[in-house]
């Protein structure tokens, strides 16, 4: 039994989703999360700004008691690739795991992938897909205002703005006849059923989040780092802007609300 914490990291709040996952996969794990919301959003910096951000993020994670790291951020995950800063511990981003399933589950050999613009500049997901098949068509589209919608609470099924600009960041990834779809951004389960809808029934999605949670999962078990305790874990939160801001959000990412206090830290003590 081990009861440290897994650590969870992204460029603001979407990496919830990913701690939503973990707690219904592992409710006995304790979770602490660190959303830089003073910074996001990630998806439109540079390389090397990303790599930077991510090396701070790490960094103050493993300055608390943690067993493993998810970089529950499509961009990071995108830039990092199969390169793991972490060799102390466990690591993952969510871009490996999704990968994964998607090429286990596509019938045509014909893959989409929606993420953040740096996701899609970075050609990595495409690059992992085919280290695993080589002969399999990747389709991208960058959708840079599905953040923004999500955060703003337009993402209902019956949401008609989101779902015109859906449609228009999905129009040339149908064109490509696609029967396998990776959501590569941790905000896009919240879209999932309007994205759902107009891929029609013939396209299996993939959540990145939810891929990375069950991999997470595997890595602890096989390497006998479970927590085996019998009290539910806890979660702590962690933000470098409004810790009211976060924790209003965070209930649309949860689907409960945050139960405890919400930690501020000085953006200046990551530089």
């Amino acid at each position: 039994m081990n009861s440290d914490a897994i650590g969870v990291f992204d460029s603001g709040i979407g990496g919830l989703t990913v701690v939503k996952e973990l707690k219904e996969l592992l409710p006995n794990e304790n979770i602490i999360y660190f959303g830089d919301t003073a910074r996001v959003p990630y998806g439109t910096r540079s390389k090397e700004t990303i790599i930077k951000y991510a090396n701070q993020d790490i960094n103050f994670l493993k300055n608390h008691k943690v067993k493993m790291i998810i970089a529950a951020c499509g961009t990071v995950s995108s830039v990092l690739g199969a390169n793991a800063p972490v060799k102390e511990i466990p690591f993952t981003g969510v871009l490996l795991p999704a990968v994964q399933t998607a090429c286990g589950i596509t019938r045509k050999g014909r893959i989409g992938v929606i993420a953040t613009p740096a996701t899609i500049r970075s050609g990595s997901y495409g690059r992992a897909i085919r280290t695993i098949k080589p002969d399999i068509f990747v389709a991208g589209s960058a959708c840079p205002l599905f953040v923004p919608l999500v955060e703003n609470g337009f993402f209902g099924k019956d949401n008609e703005v989101a779902r015109l600009v859906a449609k228009q960041y999905l129009a040339p990834i149908i064109a490509e006849n696609v029967d396998t779809l990776i959501l590569g951004c941790t905000h896009y389960p919240l879209l999932e059923d309007i994205i759902a809808d107009i891929m029609g029934e013939g396209v299996s999605l993939v959540s990145a989040g939810k891929e990375a949670a069950k991999h997470a999962s595997a890595i602890l078990t096989e390497r006998e780092l479970l927590n085996d305790g019998k009290e539910k874990g806890t979660c702590e939160f962690y933000v470098t802007d409004s810790p009211e801001m976060f924790a209003e959000n965070a209930k649309i990412f949860l689907g409960y609300p945050i139960d405890g206090e919400v930690h501020k830290v000085d953006i200046d003590a990551l530089q």
